[in-house]
């Protein structure tokens, strides 16, 4: 459960940022409240609507706001994604809405305090502006009630879903124990049956070989490749900001709209039109890691196919800051079988590695076998190690899981676990112990961690339970935009 936690932190943090904080900071929550009924409606919430439009035009502000281009609003991982935060949002607006949550006057103030376009306008003297203020809120189409009601209902969602996550159902008795479960250690013996170590004892037939290749052919194949011409924007650093961005503006917008030649906005911004052969889905051979066509995103759009079958150009791709890069397939080249006489050496290699693997297996399963008729015997076994869940040695996976799952009733016992590829290892467990020393730190984090997960636990089921009461009905998918649309 931990590592799962320490592998998909950075994710979960993501999550619960994107429940906690608002979509549309200061000036963009009219989305909130604005329904249009003309559109092809996704979905509804409580019998109102989001429609394609709706998510189109929150696609396009989110992409500005981080500064991408028209491209990546209209893709449609992009889009989806904007449409699950809009569904988020209408759910938990919803909720605040049933629940009548009241947001203090205080706290409301505490919050406007906290926006930097709010806190610019307050002067030396510590007074408040506010024509300016008034000024701000005219150009962005709102008048103070609708920006106060709009700041009132953020702090709702925050309220709800900060109390929400809160929630302590990991309890500090619960966690004691799963610590102790982790820093119980079990004491460990083990006997490898390597494959390498019976390759001597194979000797496939020319036969056998043949057959091999026969029904494997996908495995020796040359991979599928491109030759491809590209052409790069870079920013010069003496040229202002704004000239080089309506540049990217450009260079994206002509190569998506002139997709079938990368010439026009070569010749237009005066851009060399490269070329490379031999492009695989791995990249190009030989070429720096900064190189455009060593950038996954760029090989994934060469090897789509708009790209492949339609001969178009690929997306603009801003590979680092200050560099777009596009590109499109000349020449593709498919994969192809090599033939035996090419790739005999490693038919024979596989063949003799599959060979010896089930030798090593079978050896293993007959050890087994034999020490279950006599489980006190330790003979053949390496020294002893002791293992735990926070240190694990040099166990993982299934090996440590079955180990660890073992009732100490059992012991001595013994545990069989396959390596595909490599053979198959035997544990002997008979011994378990509590480490002397507790390490509170790691006591700390665990607990944490517990409470993150009960926490992420508690909020799924709580917008289940809002999703249902909302009456969220899916009314159709999200499409992909046309080519002839303007988004």
């Amino acid at each position: 459960m931990f590592d799962t936690v320490r592998k998909h932190q950075r994710i979960l943090q993501f999550v619960l940022m994107l429940l906690i904080v608002p979509s549309f900071a200061f000036f963009g929550i009219s989305s909130y409240s604005s329904f249009l009924d003309k559109e092809t409606d996704l979905v509804k919430i409580n019998g109102k609507p989001i429609t394609a439009q709706e998510v189109d035009m929150a696609a396009k502000r989110q992409a500005e706001r981080v500064g991408g281009n028209a491209q990546i609003a209209q893709s449609l991982q992009f889009r989806q994604a904007i449409l699950n935060e809009l569904l988020q949002q209408r759910i938990l607006g919803f909720a605040v809405g049933d629940l009548r949550l009241q947001v203090g006057k205080e706290a409301l103030v505490i919050s406007l305090q906290n926006i930097p376009q709010i806190r610019a306008l307050y002067k030396q003297d510590g007074s408040f502006d506010d024509a300016r203020f008034k000024q701000l809120l005219a150009s962005n189409g709102l008048n103070e009630e609708q920006f106060y009601a709009s700041q009132a209902f953020d702090l709702k969602i925050g309220q709800l879903v900060n109390s929400v996550a809160r929630t302590e159902i990991g309890s500090p008795k619960l966690s004691e124990i799963i610590s102790t479960l982790y820093e119980t250690e079990r004491q460990v013996q083990a006997m490898s049956f390597d494959a390498k170590d019976y390759l001597s004892k194979v000797n496939p037939s020319q036969e056998e070989l043949q057959a091999f290749y026969t029904a494997n052919a996908k495995l020796f194949e040359s991979p599928e490749y491109v030759d491809v011409e590209y052409i790069v924007l870079k920013a010069d650093p003496k040229e202002d900001a704004k000239v080089f961005s309506e540049k990217a503006d450009q260079f994206a917008n002509m190569t998506y709209d002139q997709s079938d030649s990368l010439k026009p906005t070569a010749d237009k911004l005066k851009l060399n039109v490269q070329t490379q052969k031999g492009v695989t889905r791995s990249g190009a051979s030989g070429v720096a890691k900064d190189h455009p066509l060593a950038n996954p995103k760029v090989v994934q759009s060469l090897f789509g196919d708009e790209a492949v079958k339609n001969k178009r150009n690929t997306e603009a791709v801003q590979t680092s800051p200050g560099v777009f890069v596009s590109a499109r397939v000349v020449t593709f080249h498919p994969a192809q079988t090599l033939p035996y006489k090419d790739v005999a050496a490693e038919v024979k290699r596989q063949v003799s590695q599959r060979l010896a693997e089930k030798l090593a297996i079978n050896a293993a399963a007959d050890r087994y076998a034999a020490l279950e008729k006599d489980p006190k015997s330790a003979s053949g076994f390496a020294s002893p190690v002791w293992v735990s869940r926070n240190k694990p040695a040099n166990l993982v996976g299934s090996a440590l899981d079955q180990i660890m799952s073992i009732s100490p009733d059992k012991f001595p016992a013994l545990v069989s676990v396959n390596n595909p590829g490599v053979g198959t290892t035997l544990y002997r467990v008979d011994q378990l112990r509590q480490p002397t020393g507790v390490d509170a730190k790691v006591h700390k984090a665990q607990a944490q961690q517990i409470q993150a997960l009960a926490a992420q636990s508690e909020f799924a089921g709580f917008m289940a339970y809002w999703r249902e009461v909302a009456g969220v009905k899916v009314i159709n998918p999200l499409k992909p935009v046309s080519s002839g649309s303007g988004g």
